[in-house]
């Protein structure tokens, strides 16, 4: 046959063997570990905003906007003495409890604190006073009847307040000798200053003051020390009267002559007086603190008086 000279060539059959799909690599895995740790910065720059005050956050954007000027310059928010890097704000990592650099300020004492918190009730305390002052002066200048007796009322700012004292005179006496009976213009000028007091905060004292004449002839051993007395209660009447609350009151004293006015002469006239205090706050804490004792309101004595009583 033809065919048998020729070389047969061999049929070669390829099978190719079906499987899974090829490895792609561990690059995925970079890029989700990529997003989860901008993830967890995000979250934490959300974490470190929202426990940031407003002055530090204004440092770090301060700083971040021009570091070289809020490091020389310093300021609220600077951030300058608890800081890790210069007026970059407050050093978050820094642990609860952890000492100040010897830089920064102390914080205020509970006693320097209670200090200016005085200081400012008694400057609160003088304006008010000295409003009070010039209120009544005024008051006075206004009222005919009070202007008459003008240079009988006398008026300053102590330490312990507004002090306003009518004094008597020999031609004019606020009382009835040896009495505690009051005068037509007392009670004038009782009245008019009692309603000057009425919107008054501070708390009022009252003292009742005589020369040094001794109050001869009394009955039962009454002398100028119940009749300075009597005369503070009668004047506390009268405030009362003219429309000053009676809980301004806190206390109602007589001194008889222990404190002169005029100690060259005690037995002066102008040592005959009434003092009326509005108190600063300091003076009613002091005298409040030391718990006087209540003085009884008495009745007014007769208004007929032994010779030499005044």
């Amino acid at each position: 046959m033809a065919t048998e000279g020729k070389k047969l060539q061999p049929i070669i059959i390829k099978r190719i063997k079906k499987g899974g799909h090829a490895v792609h690599g561990g690059a995925w895995k970079i890029a989700y570990a990529d997003f989860v740790t901008a993830m967890m910065a995000f979250f934490l720059l959300m974490w470190l905003l929202g426990s940031t005050a407003q002055g530090d956050l204004k440092g770090l954007s301060d700083y971040f906007n021009s570091p070289l000027k809020v490091a020389l310059s310093g300021g609220s928010g600077a951030g300058n003495s608890t800081s890790m890097m210069p007026g970059g704000g407050t050093d978050l990592s820094r642990s609860a409890g952890q000492g100040k650099p010897s830089g920064s300020a102390p914080a205020p004492t509970k006693k320097q604190v209670a200090e200016a918190a005085k200081a400012e009730v008694a400057k609160q305390d003088s304006k008010r006073l000295s409003a009070l002052q010039a209120k009544i002066e005024q008051l006075i200048a206004d009222t005919p009847k009070l202007n008459e007796y003008r240079s009988q009322i006398r008026m300053e700012v102590t330490p312990d307040g507004l002090l306003i004292q009518i004094v008597d005179d020999q031609n004019r006496p606020m009382f009835a000798s040896g009495s505690a009976s009051v005068k037509s213009y007392m009670r004038d000028i009782l009245r008019e200053i009692g309603a000057a007091l009425n919107g008054v905060e501070n708390r009022v004292s009252l003292a009742g003051h005589t020369d040094a004449t001794p109050y001869s002839g009394g009955n039962g051993g009454y002398s100028n020390w119940e009749l300075s007395a009597d005369r503070a209660n009668a004047t506390r009447r009268e405030l009362v009267a003219a429309g000053m609350p009676d809980d301004k009151l806190a206390r109602v004293a007589g001194l008889a002559a222990t404190s002169l006015l005029d100690e060259n002469d005690p037995k002066s006239p102008a040592n005959r007086r009434i003092s009326i205090t509005i108190m600063t706050r300091e003076a009613e804490e002091r005298l409040l603190s030391s718990k006087p004792v209540a003085m009884p309101d008495a009745p007014e004595p007769a208004t007929v008086a032994p010779p030499g009583a005044h």
